[in-house]
């Protein structure tokens, strides 16, 4: 599997990554499974945040590699915080109590990078950099990032920090394309034209920031899988031609089509199914040729001008 750079660090990582929400559902033995087969077809960052399962799912996460130590120096974890019930919370607090939490649930010394969940409008950025100078300083966390943020939220807690804010998770898919379409609209009157996210996009290209995609197979706000669904037979007849031609699964072409983007993109995917998973990690190895991209984005319903 291909490896990319995260931000301005020096971490090189799969250029696909594991999202491990969903392992709160699994045993011990059934997460063990998983994690070793992410690892066997090259997949080595594995991503968190402390409200998956109310912390179960970094439970059986470390209960799972745990039984192979050493196994812990060849992974990247990746943990988040700030969404509590009914409210976001990036007080000095909070972020250390929850970095305090994950590290006893993943059972590890440090954390590799940790994200700011979701942007909390009450936010003190002095603060927050005071709490990561603190968490760096005593190893704990070893990178920082954030996650949902537009530049100018971003430029806020840059002002103060003195870490590099290394990547921003954002939900990106074919059915999920706010980041390009107003792009392609520009001194045009209609919806698509509508910069809605602060050109979040460009804004990580010129600042070195690396792009997760979260949901890569969701349409709408998670409202279910589009690979394979009966809403859009358009799409899944053309990833399937494309996928026909390259030998490789639908779902590794929808991936394929995020990292097609020069921006480098990192996937972040979700199945807990080792088959599927190893049917997407195929997509490192395909890039789409530029008419293959475009054709996928028309057959989701978008118009070019």
């Amino acid at each position: 599997m291909k490896k990319i750079k995260l931000g301005k660090s020096d971490l090189e990582v799969s250029d696909i990554g594991l999202g491990c929400m969903r392992m709160k559902d699994l045993s011990k033995k059934e997460a063990a499974h998983v994690i070793e087969n992410a690892m066997d077809v090259g997949i080595d960052f594995f991503d968190h945040a402390d409200i998956y399962g109310d912390g179960k799912s970094e439970d059986i996460f470390a209960e799972a590699f745990n039984k192979n130590p050493s196994i812990r120096e060849k992974m990247i974890l990746q943990t988040k915080c700030g969404i509590r019930k009914g409210f976001f919370d990036f007080s000095k607090e909070h972020i250390l109590e929850s970095v305090e939490g994950s590290l006893k649930r993943l059972n590890t010394d440090y954390i590799d990078i940790f994200l700011l969940h979701r942007p909390d409008t009450l936010v003190e950025p002095e603060e927050v950099a005071e709490t990561f100078t603190k968490l760096k300083e005593s190893g704990k966390v070893r990178h920082f990032g954030v996650s949902n943020q537009n530049p100018m939220q971003i430029e806020l807690l840059k002002k103060y920090l003195d870490q590099n804010l290394i990547v921003n998770q954002l939900q990106f898919s074919i059915m999920h394309t706010n980041m390009i379409d107003a792009g392609f609209n520009v001194n045009m009157h209609h919806d698509p034209s509508i910069v809605r996210d602060g050109s979040i996009l460009d804004y990580s290209r010129l600042n070195d920031m690396t792009i997760q995609a979260w949901s890569p197979f969701q349409y709408g706000m998670m409202e279910g899988v589009f690979v394979g669904s009966e809403k859009f037979p358009v799409l899944n007849a053309k990833l399937q031609e494309v996928a026909d031609k390259y030998g490789v699964t639908d779902s590794a072409i929808a991936v394929a089509w995020i990292q097609r983007h020069p921006a480098k993109i990192q996937p972040i995917v979700g199945t807990m199914n080792s088959e599927r998973l190893a049917g997407i990690a195929k997509a490192s190895e395909i890039e789409l040729t530029r008419k293959e991209w475009y054709e996928i984005y028309l057959a989701a319903g978008n118009e070019l001008p």
